[in-house]
């Protein structure tokens, strides 16, 4: 169930040239984090993506990729579902849909468990005239104020492959310190593959200051480029 802790407000959103733009609440129109990161993206891992989706056919890589963001979009609903404290079936007639519930299930099992504390859930949020995005989770975890992100995934992931996710973590994280005084230092990524493997991956300490800061050089390079 959420604690209503702090006053999250809705910001519209739209796409502009292949750029998603939030509306804050001062008017100001500025890019989301997935926005910023995308057109900041090293060339070595532009170069890595467009290997893969040519060794597998631009068919099958879309058909992958399609398949993998259907899975998640199911997850993510049902996982916030049960945040927002409605009870989960134990099975449905969609065979694609049940497979992403049993998803989120052990994603309740082995991480949630681990939350004392929902602040919100899908939480738009927003660094004043800079950037905005929307979060899939805000709460205690372990004791100490986080950002959660929920991920599927194909197959298990390794750390060093999963850079962007700490680098949202953070930017979520920066915002929501700046707009609602908190001090996150944390960030939790919560992965089950398609298969139901559990990961999680916690970014803090030195290491969630390592992406903070980096997460800032991608803002500045992205200004650099688009203002």
């Amino acid at each position: 169930m959420i604690e209503t802790r702090y006053n999250y407000t809705e910001l519209k959103r739209r796409s502009v040239e292949g750029q998603r733009l939030y509306t804050c609440p001062d008017g100001n129109a500025v890019p989301s984090v997935t926005t910023i990161l995308d057109k900041t993206k090293p060339e070595e891992k532009k170069q890595a993506l467009m290997k893969w989706r040519r060794s597998v056919g631009e068919q099958k890589a879309q058909q992958i990729v399609t398949e993998a963001a259907n899975r998640g979009t199911r997850m993510h609903k049902y996982l916030e579902d049960h945040i927002n404290g409605e009870t989960l079936k134990e099975s449905v007639t969609n065979p694609y849909a049940q497979q992403s519930l049993d998803m989120a299930k052990i994603v309740i099992k082995e991480g949630l468990k681990h939350v004392d504390e929902f602040w919100g859930t899908e939480v738009a949020l927003y660094f004043p005239e800079i950037y905005a995005g929307t979060t899939d989770c805000v709460g205690i975890h372990q004791g100490e104020g986080a950002i959660l992100d929920f991920k599927q995934s194909n197959k298990p992931k390794k750390r060093e492959w999963i850079e962007d996710y700490f680098l949202q973590l953070a930017a979520y994280a920066e915002a929501h310190n700046e707009v609602h005084g908190t001090d996150i230092r944390k960030g939790v990524v919560l992965m089950c593959t398609k298969d139901y493997q559990y990961q999680e991956f916690i970014s803090e300490g030195a290491e969630f200051e390592m992406w903070r800061t980096l997460w800032w050089q991608r803002v500045e390079e992205y200004y650099k480029k688009y203002r």
